[in-house]
């Protein structure tokens, strides 16, 4: 083999590596933005759930309760590790109104869905 070809031969192994090292940082990269992304959309979820919920003049402190009594009737005993209001439905009347909290706890996330009886949020 000519000394050229070898030199050839490097330089493209090199591309090559260069290549595909690129390539691996850059789906890195943009799995890393995926989850910020992700993030970013349910903070700005709740935000905006917590700012409707808040402009209603709902409790968010009744709607925690709520949503506490209805996970322990559902699952007794395990711990909760935090709580988010993603949504609100807000419809004439009071008997209406529905929230939906999601639950994070050591097994997992899981909704629950709240309904308001006059001034008592309780689980559907």
């Amino acid at each position: 083999m000519a000394a050229w070809e070898i030199v050839v031969l490097v330089v493209v192994a090199v591309l090559v590596l260069l290549f595909l090292g690129g390539m691996a940082g850059n789906a890195r990269l943009r799995k890393a933005n995926d989850r910020s992304l992700t993030d970013q959309i349910a903070h700005a979820d709740a935000a905006l759930a917590g700012a409707r919920a808040e402009d209603r003049g709902w409790d968010p402190a009744r709607l925690e309760e709520a949503a506490r009594a209805a996970f322990a009737q559902r699952h007794p005993g395990v711990a909760i590790d935090g709580l988010r209001l993603v949504q609100v439905v807000d419809r004439p009347g009071t008997d209406e109104d529905r929230a939906r909290m999601r639950v994070a706890h050591a097994a997992g996330v899981e909704e629950i869905e709240l309904r308001r009886t006059g001034d008592v949020w309780a689980g559907v």
